[in-house]
């Protein structure tokens, strides 16, 4: 992002001997270390006989590499940028939203004391036993929760997406061909869909509420066949998180969101550190 608003470093030769020097030594780890980790599977997968017999069900990797090997489709490149482009991508917005949604949650007491609530209901007092899957489907204020957290503060609030045929939007029309931003922060705060769109309130994706929010009205993980392909492993990792973390604690936030802003660069960033108080709910 600083790149693109700095015109001097449009060029790759100034770019590389300022600011883009760290990057490509950061970069350099980076694809080391997954390089390190394809070469490790790649040896796996040659070694293996037996798992298109049993017909069992691979893992991304290997269908990676089985491009590579058989029908030589992808080079060793392309699955390196492949697995980079899934781990860090994940990584990062993920964690962001993480950091939101805990955020949002130390703001409103009312809004804990549900979480807790459900946490209990679900958990009783074993503090340390693993979420299963019955459990991240029966959490369902927590699902309202991360949603809205999702809608307030979306990890890519912006995409790019270029048109297949003309299209007509509002009289206008946007000839083939045509990339286009779609600016889903503020699709998200949209009044006629959300009323009230600052105002953080998790029930506007209860049941009975979610069924009159249009198709394409709530978008944070993208939509169509361009959607992020790790949406619901993400819901699940963010759901095993959140309620680990309030099973066993009670969260305070410290400062209130008109000095918590969010700053764009790619993903949605809080412009500050963002403070927590931390306190454990009961003795183990």
């Amino acid at each position: 992002m600083t790149r693109i608003l700095r015109f001097w470093e449009w060029s790759d030769c100034i770019h590389y001997l300022t600011s883009g020097k760290e990057e490509m030594r950061h970069l350099k780890i980076i694809n080391n270390f997954t390089k390190s980790v394809i070469q490790e599977r790649k040896t796996q997968y040659l070694n293996e006989t037996n798992d298109k017999i049993t017909g069992k069900r691979k893992a991304f990797m290997d269908l990676l590499l089985e491009l590579h090997f058989e029908t030589q489709e992808l080079s060793e490149e392309d699955i390196c940028e492949e697995v980079n482009t899934f781990v860090f991508a994940g990584h990062e917005t993920v964690s962001l939203t993480i950091t939101w949604a805990l955020y949002l949650i130390g703001l409103h007491p009312d809004v804990q004391v549900k979480i807790h609530e459900e946490l209990d209901k679900i958990f009783g007092s074993d503090m340390q036993r693993d979420v299963t899957e019955s459990d991240l489907n029966d959490l369902k204020y927590l699902d309202c929760v991360l949603k809205e957290t999702n809608r307030l503060y979306t990890a890519v609030p912006v995409i790019i997406r270029q048109l297949q045929e003309d299209t007509n939007i509002c009289d206008y029309t946007v000839p083939k061909g045509s990339n286009c931003l779609l600016l889903i922060y503020f699709l998200h705060r949209d009044k006629y869909v959300f009323p009230d769109p600052e105002k953080f309130d998790p029930d506007r994706f209860l049941l009975e509420n979610s069924v009159k929010i249009p198709v394409y009205g709530y978008i944070p993980f993208s939509a169509g066949p361009r959607n992020c392909i790790g949406q619901k492993f993400a819901i699940m990792e963010m759901k095993i998180i959140v309620s680990s973390i309030l099973r066993n604690y009670t969260i305070e936030s410290l400062d209130s969101r008109d000095k918590v802003s969010p700053i764009m660069q790619i993903t949605l960033h809080p412009s500050t550190p963002i403070r927590m108080r931390i306190r454990p709910r009961r003795k183990h």
